[in-house]
């Protein structure tokens, strides 16, 4: 399948810079890579230099194997931060490369987010009925397996592109009530954008998983390497297929209102060992919050 591709603001040098330290570090595997903004919160991304004697393969934080990456010839780990995690000191555990198993230690700071209630004409979609539970059930696997799927990759790019063009209307975090009933917090963001417009893949990836699902509607998976897993939900139309190699600024679909919706709108997110985590930190530091 043929697919538009937007163009993005890398330059030539990028991509020979990458190329020359993959050959400098080819005995790790591994080529310099960009980072996330860290912001050590629930929801929030933790990035830890770790020792020259550190077995790169056996990183791992909460008994997951997190994402470890070359910048600027250091090798870091990258945590995604789950808006579970609870404030106060965390470990990262690792092994040297003669097998001795050590940590680093790291504080979680608290933060706190606002709520937002929404009501919903379809109060089956607040309460299913019981196939709905059922298939509801069968989903969630689906997703749990795309979310922990892992590929080792070295050059993955963290700053990403915006998937759509439009402003954020709900933000990473918020606690959510539909029809004043609590629910889980929202755990992505929510970019209002008219049904029909296009959805860009932000960065290089592999599709692993894509459906209609009961809750987010028309929804695909890309896998970024190491853990690194984006979502995007409620898509008019899904224009890509599992097993599809993208680029940044290929098409994947489009916005729509399919799933749990008062509108149309893409709700993106971002994943890291297994955690989601604020898309927000992967964008430009001049996007912000409308």
């Amino acid at each position: 399948m043929t697919q538009a591709r937007r163009s993005t603001s890398f330059l030539p040098t990028t991509a020979i810079f990458t190329f020359l330290l993959t050959i400098i570090f080819n005995g790790l595997a591994y080529a310099t890579t960009s980072l996330p903004r860290e912001n050590i919160v629930p929801g929030g991304v933790a990035i830890i230099a770790l020792p020259q004697d550190a077995d790169f393969s056996q990183v791992s934080f909460s008994n997951k194997r997190v994402m470890t990456v070359i910048n600027n010839d250091q090798l870091y780990a990258v945590i995604g931060l789950s808006l579970k995690t609870t404030p106060g000191d965390h470990k990262l555990s690792y092994a040297t490369k003669s097998g001795k198993a050590s940590s680093i230690d790291f504080k979680v700071k608290d933060k706190s987010y606002r709520e937002q209630r929404i009501t919903l004409k379809n109060k089956r979609k607040v309460n299913p009925y019981k196939n709905d539970l059922d298939r509801i059930t069968k989903e969630r696997k689906l997703i749990g397996a795309a979310f922990a799927k892992w590929t080792n990759r070295s050059n993955i790019n963290m700053q990403f592109d915006q998937p759509v063009e439009g402003s954020f209307s709900s933000l990473f975090g918020l606690k959510r009530f539909f029809n004043d009933q609590p629910r889980n917090p929202h755990s992505g963001l929510d970019i209002a954008a008219p049904t029909g417009t296009p959805i860009y893949t932000p960065a290089d990836g592999t599709v692993i998983e894509s459906g209609d699902f009961f809750f987010n509607g028309n929804t695909v998976f890309v896998d970024h390497g190491q853990g690194l897993i984006t979502m995007y939900c409620h898509m008019s139309e899904i224009d890509v297929k599992n097993g599809a190699q993208l680029h940044r600024g290929d098409i994947i679909g489009k916005v729509g209102e399919t799933g749990r919706v008062t509108g149309a709108h893409l709700h993106w997110s971002v994943s890291l060992n297994g955690s989601r985590v604020d898309p927000i930190l992967f964008l430009p530091p001049t996007s912000k919050a409308e």
